[in-house]
This record gives C-alpha cells, sequence and structure tokens, in this order.
C-alpha cells in the first residue's frame, strides 16, 4: 500500500513537472491564436468600412449593403460617413494591438472623439430648424436616432437653438480633450490665420483696367518676376550641426618678444614647435556623428561648440528634449539627463573610431557636456611656447612653472609655491619623467643659483643624471639608497633650522625674512625644491622611515620655500598611502591601468581613458575637477643646451659639497673632540655613533662585545659602529681575535 501510494505521488510529481514545463508553450500557442483572431477581426472591420463608405457615396449598391446603410443612416443621420471611418479606425487600432501587445491604446483621444462625434450629432439635430425632429429621422438626415435622443434632453429647456449651441461648445471641448488643444492656441491659429489673409498681396486700385480700356489678353503679358530676399533658393536647408558653432583652435598669436637678463639662460636655446589643426569638414562630421548616435538612443542633442586641442577635441554638447509616451497616452517632454550621456562613451567611441573617449559631465562653469575626442595625431607640445604665454607671465613668480596646454589649446602654468607640493603618477612611458623634466627646466630657467637650490633623487640612475653640475644642485643627484634616507633627514634639519632664523626675527615665512635679509645686507634664504623621481623604490626599501620624513616635510615645509615634487609609477594604496595624499593637494595622473588607480591619485576616475605620451589629468588646489592637459615636452638637447650654460657660467667657482655629507663630518668630528653631545644629532645612526664614541673614549677600549653589552646592541650594528669609528680615526684596526682595539 505504501509503494503504490509513493509511486502514484511520484507520478503526479512529475506530471505536475511537465505540465509547469509546457506552460510557457501553451501561453505562447494562446497569444499566437489571440493574436491571429484580432488580426482576422481587424480586417474585416476595415473592409466593412470599405464596403459602407462606397454605398454611402453610391458607388457599389446592393440589397444587404444598402440595407447595412440605411440602418446606419436612420440611427446616426449625416454622421454615417463618420461612423465608417471610425470603424476603420477601429480595425487598424485592432491589428496594430494584435501585432503588439505592448501598444499603449490611446484612451483618452478615443473618449474625447466619441464625446465629440456624440455632441455634433445631437447639434446637427436640433439646428436644423426647418424640420420636424421626428420626421429628420425618417428622412435620415441629422443626426439620426441618436441625435434626435440627445437634442431632446435639453431642447424643451433651452429650446432647439440653446440646445445646439450647448452641444456645439460639447463637441469642441471633446476635440480639445482628445488632441491636447488648449483654447489659447486655438486662438492664436485663428488670428494667425487672419493675419496671413490679410497679408497676401491683392491688385491695386491704380492697376484696374480703365473703363473703355480694351482688356489686354493675359497670354501676352510676361509675368512679373518674383525676388526672394529671405533666402536664396539654391541653398540646400541649414542642419543642425551647421547652425553658429564655436570652433575654438588650438593657436595663439605670435607672442611679443619678452626681455630677459643676461643672468638667465635665453630662450632660444629651447625649441619651437608648431601646432597642427583639424579640417573643419572632419569636425563637422565628427559633430554629425556624434548627435545622430545619441539619437539613435533617444537623446535629443546638439553640438554647439568645438574646442580643439594638440591631442584631443572636445565637442561641446547641450542636452535638449525627449518626448517619452505615458501609460496613458500622453506625450511628455523631459530634459536629457547627464547621465544618459555619459553612460553612453562605448558606444561613442564606436560610433566615431576612437581608441579611447572621455566625457566630461558637466564641464565645470558652462551649460555643457564635453566629449573628448583623441585625435589623429597628437601635437607635440614645447616648452618655449609655455613661458612665452600670457598666461605663465601672469603668474609672475620665482616658482612658476610650465604644465602644457588644455584641451582648447591654452597654456596652463602653476606656482609651485602656491601649491606646495606636487604628487606625479602613472604607468610606465605615460610621460612622468618628461613632466619633471619640464619643471625643473621651468625652475632653472627663471631663477639663478642664489635664488633656488635643487635636491633631486633619482633611484632609477637614468632620468636626472644629466643635470649633475649644475649649479643650482646641492652635492650631485642621489642614487644610492643608504644615502637617500640621510639626504632627506638633512632636509627636515634644514626646515627646523629656518624655523629658528625665523623665530628670531619674528619673520613668518621666507618672502618675509628675506625682506628682512635684503634691508640688513645679510644673505638671504634660496628656495628649496626636492625632486624624487621614484617613491615606490623608496618605499619598498625602507616604508617608515620614508614616509615618516616626507609626511613631515610635506607638513611643515610651506613657509621655509621648500617644496616636494614626487613621482612614481605605481599608484597603490601602498606607495601613496593615506597621509602622504593627504599633504599633496596638488596631483597629476598620467595614464594608469585601472579606474581604481585613477581613484587613488584623483579621487575619480578618468585617467585609465587617458592616450599616454603626456596626456594628464591636473588637480590644481584651488580647482575642484581636474583639467586634461598635454604635457610640455623637453628635449635631451634643450636639457644640456640649458645645462651647459649654467656649467659654464660658473665654471670658475669650486663646486660646493653635498650640505649633508659635511654636515654629518663636522657634527662626528665634534663628537669625537668632545665638543658636541649626542643630543646634537638627530639622526638614529648618527645617535648610536655618538653614543659609540663616548662610550669607548670613557673605557679606553672599543670591541663589539664591549657595544653589544653597553649599548644592548645585535652585532651587525654593534660591528658597523666599530667600522664606522675606524674610517673616522677614533680607534685603531684590529689586532687579533678576541682583543680590543685601541681607542
Amino acid at each position: 500500500m505504501t509503494k503504490s501510494t509513493a509511486r502514484t505521488g511520484k507520478s503526479s510529481s512529475q506530471a505536475r513537472s511537465r505540465s509547469r514545463q509546457n506552460e510557457p508553450r501553451r501561453r505562447q500557442l494562446r497569444f499566437t491564436f489571440g493574436a491571429r483572431g484580432r488580426e482576422i477581426g481587424g480586417l474585416l472591420l476595415i473592409v466593412l468600412a470599405i464596403l459602407s463608405l462606397l454605398t454611402l457615396l453610391g458607388i457599389t449598391p446592393g440589397s444587404v449593403s444598402d440595407w447595412w446603410v440605411d440602418v446606419l443612416r436612420s440611427i446616426f443621420g449625416w454622421g454615417a460617413f463618420v461612423v465608417a471611418i471610425l470603424i476603420g479606425l477601429l480595425g487598424a487600432l485592432i491589428m496594430r494591438v494584435a501585432q503588439s501587445p505592448v501598444t499603449n491604446t490611446p484612451w483618452r483621444m478615443i473618449i474625447g472623439l466619441e464625446i465629440a462625434f456624440f455632441a455634433a450629432l445631437a447639434a446637427m439635430h436640433a439646428l436644423s430648424r426647418n424640420v420636424d425632429p421626428w420626421k429628420l429621422i425618417d428622412l435620415r438626415g441629422g443626426g439620426g436616432a441618436i441625435g434626435w435622443a440627445l437634442s431632446s434632453l435639453l431642447a424643451g429647456a433651452l429650446g432647439r437653438d440653446g440646445a445646439g449651441v450647448v452641444f456645439v461648445l460639447i463637441s469642441l471641448i471633446g476635440l480639445a480633450v482628445a488632441f491636447k488643444l488648449p483654447w489659447s492656441q486655438w486662438a492664436s491659429a485663428f488670428f494667425a490665420r487672419l493675419q496671413s489673409l490679410s497679408s497676401q498681396t491683392l491688385p491695386s486700385i491704380s492697376e484696374s483696367p480703365q473703363p473703355g480700356t480694351p482688356p489686354v489678353e493675359e497670354e501676352m503679358v510676361p509675368p512679373k518676376p518674383v525676388t526672394i530676399k529671405a533666402r536664396k533658393i539654391d541653398q540646400p536647408p541649414v542642419r543642425a550641426t551647421q547652425l553658429p558653432l564655436k570652433i575654438v583652435k588650438a593657436q595663439e598669436a605670435r607672442p611679443k618678444k619678452i626681455k630677459r637678463p643676461r643672468s638667465l639662460p635665453a630662450l632660444d636655446l629651447l625649441e619651437e614647435h608648431t601646432t597642427s589643426t583639424i579640417a573643419e569638414k572632419e569636425i563637422e562630421r565628427k559633430s554629425r556623428l556624434i548627435e545622430e548616435t545619441l539619437r539613435q538612443f533617444g537623446l535629443e542633442v546638439k553640438v554647439t561648440e568645438v574646442s580643439q586641442g594638440p591631442a584631443v577635441t572636445q565637442f561641446g554638447v547641450e542636452p535638449g528634449y525627449s518626448e517619452r509616451t505615458g501609460q496613458d497616452g500622453e506625450v511628455r517632454r523631459q530634459k536629457v539627463r547627464v547621465g544618459q550621456i555619459s553612460s553612453l562613451s562605448n558606444d561613442l567611441a564606436l560610433a566615431l573610431a576612437a581608441q579611447s573617449l572621455r566625457i566630461e559631465a558637466p564641464v565645470p562653469g558652462r551649460a555643457i557636456v564635453g566629449i573628448e575626442v583623441p585625435n589623429d595625431k597628437i601635437a607635440m607640445v614645447g616648452l618655449r611656447g609655455v613661458l612665452q604665454s600670457s598666461a605663465f607671465q601672469k603668474i609672475g613668480t620665482p616658482l612658476a612653472f610650465s604644465v602644457g596646454r588644455d584641451v582648447s589649446g591654452a597654456a596652463v602654468a602653476a606656482d609651485l609655491a602656491a601649491m606646495p607640493h606636487i604628487l606625479i603618477a602613472g604607468t610606465t612611458g605615460s610621460g612622468k619623467s618628461v613632466c619633471i623634466n619640464a619643471i625643473i627646466m621651468s625652475l632653472i630657467m627663471n631663477n639663478t643659483p642664489e635664488d633656488l637650490r635643487l635636491v633631486m633623487i633619482d633611484p632609477k640612475m637614468v632620468e636626472l643624471i644629466r643635470y649633475n653640475g649644475v649649479p643650482h644642485l646641492y652635492g650631485k643627484v642621489e642614487t644610492e639608497m643608504e644615502r637617500i634616507v640621510g639626504v632627506l633627514r638633512w632636509v627636515t634639519r634644514e626646515m627646523d633650522g629656518r624655523y629658528k632664523k625665523f623665530a628670531e626675527v619674528s619673520a613668518r615665512h621666507v618672502n618675509d625674512y628675506n625682506a628682512q635679509m635684503i634691508e640688513k645686507g645679510a644673505e638671504k634664504l634660496p628656495y628649496i625644491a626636492v625632486l624624487i623621481d621614484e617613491l615606490s623604490d623608496l618605499m619598498l626599501s625602507a616604508p617608515v622611515e620614508i614616509e615618516k620624513t616626507i609626511c613631515r616635510i610635506a607638513q611643515m615645509a610651506r613657509a621655509t620655500g621648500i617644496h616636494l615634487v614626487v613621482a612614481t609609477q605605481r599608484p597603490s594604496t601602498d606607495v601613496v598611502t593615506g597621509l602622504i595624499k593627504a599633504n599633496f593637494p596638488a596631483r597629476i595622473a598620467f595614464s594608469v591601468a585601472s579606474g581604481v588607480d585613477s581613484r587613488v591619485i584623483l579621487d575619480s576616475v578618468g585617467a585609465e581613458t587617458l592616450l599616454g605620451k603626456g596626456d594628464m589629468l591636473f588637480l590644481s588646489p584651488t580647482a575642484g575637477t581636474p583639467v586634461r592637459v598635454q604635457g610640455c615636452y623637453v628635449s635631451e638637447n634643450e636639457i644640456d643646451g640649458v645645462v651647459k650654460f649654467w656649467v659654464d657660467r660658473y665654471a670658475d667657482e669650486e663646486p660646493e659639497p653635498a650640505p649633508w655629507e659635511s654636515n654629518a663630518v663636522t657634527r662626528l668630528e665634534e663628537i669625537a673632540a668632545g665638543g658636541a653631545s649626542a643630543s646634537m644629532v638627530e639622526d638614529d645612526d648618527e645617535i648610536l655613533l655618538a653614543k659609540a664614541i663616548e662610550l669607548v673614549k670613557r673605557q679606553h677600549s672599543a670591541s663589539a662585545s664591549l657595544l653589544q653589552r653597553k649599548m644592548r646592541l645585535g652585532y651587525p650594528k654593534a660591528a658597523y659602529l666599530i667600522d664606522r669609528m675606524e674610517e673616522m680615526g677614533i680607534i685603531g684596526p684590529a689586532v687579533e681575535a678576541g682583543r680590543t682595539r685601541e681607542v
């Protein structure tokens, strides 16, 4: 019994599952048969409407058709023609619904037309004054039986004329509801029609023939030519893209010759570069493609302006209005949203055959959406043109530097003192080192070594080496990791020393201090720019020390005239940490691999769509959004020419040693001589070395085991201190294994 029950339950569950599987097929069959039935019914109604119209016009009389038309006329009177037309429209609507089940039925129009039709029947019957209303039905005129029934409702109270006027108004209201035409539009259209009729040219009285004058045959008088001045007939109508289109070309007037001091390099050492422009036909073609592509997705837009830059061309798109039909059949106008345009970036790139495409939605301060399309050929942006531009000259500060040219070809320059530090990031080959070279060249082209000093750190040992020998440079370009940490520590000591000098004369910043020193005839403090070409290598070697030192300099060095320019090709959170990024408000992002890297640099996406080769997004501390700029290119010949100028000019002067080296030797000599204590030295290794020197002076002996016991150090650090003291001549060489050294 149990087995049979289980078998029965299993078979019933299988049957239910099969029925569920076949349910979509049955629904599809029902929809197919229902749709075919609707199509056949709609077609029959259209045929009936055609036959009714032909019979009403007396073209195809017949016994059945005559009977059908007689019924229509007795019921609707003169409205039988309208009924036949409405039957045909109903059949067409049924066929449309059968072919597209999601069709919105215009119920508002249907109801409005029905009200207007029946009110018109009543008005026609009521206004037929010369015929008795009941006899009018027998004559198959007026509004038929329906018109007689509706008009008799108001004829007793208002009379036939009053009832007719009321039903005429009801019919007009029905038409207004059906077609959504307000009375103001009807009135304006009526008066406009009257004005057009009155403005038509009529023959004047003077041109009329005099009495007694024989008439002139019309064919003998040649027609008077008509001249149309408003529009030329031989010109085609203007398209939307040919309306006034503002084209901003990437060309500037030739700058005036700038007088430069003889102590600075001449601008002739830099190369000149010419900018290329795009043909207007190509601009119109791309504008038309953008409009048509967005129109295919239901977005009505218009390209109002075009900005031509060295790398990209920005098409300014003004969003329009799109029409949407609601469920009630009402058509509504909606403003095209900015997000709708931004979401179609891939479709626009496909239509324009572009490598990558960036949409700035919207352009800050303007009512347009910027679609940035790459040019077929990237134009070279030279450093000389930006240095001669009005944008650079307007800054007028010693630490002004060239950035490049924006999407409209205008020069972009910035002030390093106002930033006060810059973070540069991007993949390999995107243009970071070229950007650093442009910053360095801008600074040494406009400053002497007395006004500006440079500290360069290049772990890659290939990018900044060519600047060795420039008198602006402290020491040489540092490439060894063991020395780089000491260089950054010296920068912190220099910063603290400057703050002490400011406190002595009550100065708030370096400019105030230098002004007081110039009045006293004393030596002023130069600006210091610290340039680091690869931060990720430093963070991998000594992350804690590098991050702590860089953050301390970035937080406090602004008033002392010390500024950082840091570049990295690895924009990840373990290299560009939150503390580092918080202290670098000015950032430059070159091409990166993903939107995550772009968010690390700029806190927003966009850098992943850049083209590389100097294409950047420049985020200034005073701007809310990044600006797209094509960076300046500096060739090796330009760098060598400017470096040679400075080396030749200061060839007679002996190069100064690096201050971090001379400072360390002087302090250790003082400690060895007993003239300084360990508290005077701030670096960890130097503190340990100073303590070790004091210890061996007291003990009159030196060994690694002694330093391990007294200073609680490990053997590698103790052996390192022993070797350092031997190099300085404080202790003697090793004698035998296990024996102490002579102090």
